[in-house]
């Protein structure tokens, strides 16, 4: 049963040693408790819950067996909170703390949308110490969602970053070394163009824990979000992710010129000049459809389509920028159709050719 409850400027008491219980206690704090931390449920006497509406005893996390209190005593002490409490009308709950081994959990956080975490990716944020995080991520309510944790922002924009990547990775270890949860949240998916496994490979080599909780990618979602599959029966049996980060070589163009199927650009709207008229050179046909989807699955989102001899244009007119997904195939014509929009792709294509 899970019950819900206004702590706002309400007092609750927190029983348990300060290190297992830091988390909880912020927790509680963040959702606007004044929290009143005692050593054990033994210390819980009836004069420290008086004006409490909650308390929480925090059991030592597993592992740690060897320094938890006999087990009667503990029973005993519990017990008789239980009746404390029950008396007096207060609600008890039992959690279990915070180990004091650090860690790394590395989030994708999907394309931006709240609701498009995975239930392990906000599990992980409820007991992070400490969140790295990207502008790409999901981070409106990151407050709420990781309400212990330090937030640090090592977003990076186009052309500067604010934290090197080098120095990501020893944020990451040097807080896990600490003893501190660490979570490394950043958008898509922190394999997918993300150097989630550069970081992965720096935890390993430090010998600290690391996990990954893959997120939803942009690659796939961002096209869904603008009603665009990147396989449709009959049309397209196969899509190619690529990054659009740096301009292809002329052998790049040709190996996806000659793929066919779909082909799904990442990070390259600053490069598409140089990718369509490197596709045209490799003897993709100029009426290839593509579309621009800008910042996919916000209240702003935006599609601009166009063919593969008009998209330059249309997207300059449009004033396109990152973050954008790039679809280049027949598929963007299936998505136009199922959306109403096919004429509209059929006049540009028109007006923009005469």
């Amino acid at each position: 049963m899970q019950l819900e409850i206004d702590l706002t400027g309400r007092r609750v008491v927190v029983a348990g040693d300060a290190r297992p219980s830091r988390r909880i206690a912020a927790r509680y704090r963040a959702a606007g408790a004044e929290v009143d931390l005692r050593p054990s449920a033994a210390a819980c006497t009836a004069t420290v819950l008086d004006g409490a509406v909650l308390a929480v005893v925090v059991d030592p996390p597993s592992g740690r067996a060897g320094q938890r209190p006999p087990a009667a005593r503990a029973d005993q002490a519990f017990d008789a909170l239980q009746e404390r409490c029950r008396r007096s009308g207060i609600l008890l709950t039992r959690e279990t703390g915070a180990t004091d081994t650090g860690a790394v959990t590395l989030i994708g956080g999907g394309p931006g949308a709240l609701g498009l975490l995975t239930l392990d990716a906000v599990a992980a944020l409820r007991e992070a110490d400490v969140v790295l995080y990207d502008r790409l991520a999901p981070t409106d309510a990151l407050a709420q969602l990781a309400p212990a944790a330090e937030l640090v922002d090592v977003g990076k924009l186009p052309g500067h970053h604010r934290v090197p990547q080098a120095g990501i990775n020893e944020l990451l270890v040097s807080h896990a070394l600490a003893g501190r949860h660490v979570v490394r949240f950043k958008g898509g998916d922190p394999f997918v163009f993300g150097r989630g496994s550069e970081e992965l490979a720096a935890c390993l080599a430090a010998q600290v824990p690391c996990r990954v909780v893959p997120g939803v990618s942009s690659a796939i979602s961002v096209p869904a979000a603008a009603g665009i599959p990147v396989t449709h029966r009959g049309v397209s049996a196969m899509f190619t992710v690529v990054s659009g980060h740096a301009p292809l070589t002329e052998e790049e163009h040709l190996h996806l010129a000659g793929l066919g199927g779909t082909i799904v650009v990442l990070m390259g709207v600053s490069t598409l000049p140089q990718l369509v008229a490197g596709l045209a050179r490799a003897g993709m046909r100029p009426e290839m459809p593509v579309a621009v989807v800008e910042r996919g699955y916000s209240t702003s989102q935006r599609t601009t389509a166009g063919t593969l001899s008009t998209i330059v244009t249309a997207a300059g007119a449009a004033r396109c920028q990152s973050p954008a997904v790039l679809v280049i195939g027949e598929v963007v014509r299936v998505g136009l159709e199922l959306s109403g929009g096919a004429a509209q792709l059929a006049r540009l294509t028109e007006s923009l050719a005469s």
